[in-house]
């Protein structure tokens, strides 16, 4: 029987479930990228999250998603439009409303530093209710807890939570992290991750880093 394979072209992959929609499929801003897979459940309206989920990106900013990302209910990406200026005594944003008020103070605004893209590695599980500040790089195979607002960098295979987030600990130690980034399993083709998606979900870095290598597709370190 040959293997039936989920389409990536789907918004919703599940029959019967329009909670959970493929974002890739659904996005439609520019500055919103997200790989094959990455998934988004949410019970309360999941096609509602270019409008709910992405805020405040009122600016060139992008945000960047890999694939195979799960992202649960809740979970919020603030954009760069979400900063206040801090340069002086107040940080009311006089500016968005218009007028004189924009005409005097705009520059001060279009002249704030930015924090830059905020960028999600690939096989990224978000819990529920996370919150995730601008400019954030998350790294592959991170685990975001419920409830956590992730403020710094998340390293690679670090499982993080709380506000602010904080390292909780590593998935696996340097060596195997090593080996899985060069593995890179989330870009092999997706008849070979169907081949193996026991040892993906059960298997060690080590299997992983085996199959790569039978397969021509290791990296380089």
């Amino acid at each position: 029987m040959p293997d039936v394979i989920p389409d990536p072209a789907v918004l919703h992959p599940l029959a019967g479930h329009d909670r959970v929609v493929l974002l890739r499929n659904l996005v439609t801003d520019p500055r919103i990228e997200v790989g094959e897979y990455t998934y988004y459940d949410d019970p309360d309206g999941a096609t509602g999250f270019e409008r709910r989920n992405v805020l405040y990106a009122y600016g060139p900013e992008r945000l960047v998603i890999g694939r195979y990302c799960a992202i649960a209910s809740g979970t919020r990406f603030l954009m760069a439009g979400a900063e206040h200026p801090t340069m002086g005594v107040s940080t009311f944003p006089f500016t968005m409303f218009g007028g004189t008020w924009t005409e005097r103070t705009l520059d001060l605004v279009t002249g704030m530093p930015s924090r830059g893209d905020t960028v999600v590695g690939h096989d990224v599980w978000f819990g529920y209710g996370v919150t995730v500040m601008p400019g954030v790089r998350i790294g592959d195979g991170a685990i975001i807890a419920t409830g956590a607002v992730v403020t710094a960098d998340v390293a690679p295979y670090t499982i993080v939570g709380g506000n602010p987030a904080r390292p909780i600990r590593r998935r696996f130690d340097d060596e195997d992290v090593e080996r899985l980034l060069r593995a890179a399993w989330w870009h092999w083709p997706v008849e070979l991750v169907t081949e193996h998606l026991r040892v993906i979900m059960s298997g060690t870095p080590a299997e992983i880093e085996e199959i790569a290598r039978r397969n021509g597709l290791l990296g380089e370190g």
